[in-house]
């Protein structure tokens, strides 16, 4: 499993119980409070029996911001190298991370590193590694009718939903998202879990959709929170293209 922030394995907490991954988390997840959250997804991983791999928590959040605002290719490039290094050493029977929802500029970032890493491996071996979605905004029990052929889906039952639901209320830097995940979508719909076939891309495109990260970004600039802001066209797509690019070569 590859995910961008340490809390993100909960909305599939059922299959890391289950799969055991070895998971990849490329920030701290320490945002502007400067605290990393790790130890929490430490503790949620041992008690699975998942086990960290080798980037774990290696960026700051502010790190990879700067990563990003500052077109940094060779540090995007020197990951998908070492990610696809690991995908190929471990011989992993899937890969499973972020999925683009345009709503947080590090997800995409996952999610592009996921894919160009993906075809790195395909291109070195042959190999075609099953490659998994799943949301971290959108509604838990969705899967659109295209992919559910292909998709990896997991109803979970009451005990598990109560594992998972004491794991997500016990992250102390997640209270709050919590909250509202529950009062937007209710218990019952987290007692599904969708891993998604990731869409088959020939490179990164742009939309031509001003995310939500952007006009977010716009608001805490205007707040005084940031002093750029991330911008898809800007500085997501160059440096997507830029692992592409390397993947392909």
């Amino acid at each position: 499993m590859i995910i961008a922030h340490p809390g993100h394995e909960l909305r599939v907490h059922h299959w890391v119980e289950t799969a055991r991954p070895e998971v990849l988390v490329l920030t701290d997840g320490s945002g502007r409070t400067n605290q990393s959250r790790l130890a929490s997804t430490t503790k949620i991983l041992q008690r699975a029996g998942a086990v960290p791999g080798p980037v774990y928590g290696r960026f700051t959040d502010a790190d990879l911001y700067r990563v990003m605002l500052a077109g940094e290719s060779e540090v995007a490039v020197n990951l998908v190298r070492e990610v696809a290094d690991w995908l190929i050493a471990g011989e992993f029977e899937l890969v499973a991370g972020d999925a683009l929802e345009g709503y947080n500029t590090s997800h995409e970032f996952c999610r592009h590193l996921i894919d160009a890493a993906c075809e790195r491996v395909r291109r070195r071996t042959g190999r075609c590694l099953p490659n998994y979605d799943f949301l971290l905004t959108g509604r838990p029990d969705e899967c659109p009718a295209g992919l559910r052929a292909g998709a990896i889906c997991l109803h979970l039952d009451a005990a598990a939903v109560e594992r998972k639901l004491a794991a997500a209320e016990g992250y102390p830097a997640l209270q709050a998202e919590v909250a509202a995940a529950l009062k937007n979508f209710g218990k019952d719909l987290f007692a599904t879990e969708w891993l998604r076939p990731a869409a088959k891309n020939a490179g990164p495109a742009f939309s031509g959709e001003l995310p939500f990260y952007e006009t977010h970004g716009e608001k805490q600039k205007a707040a005084g929170h940031y002093q750029q802001v991330i911008r898809a066209r800007e500085h997501v797509l160059p440096l997507a293209q830029a692992m592409w690019n390397f993947a392909t070569r």
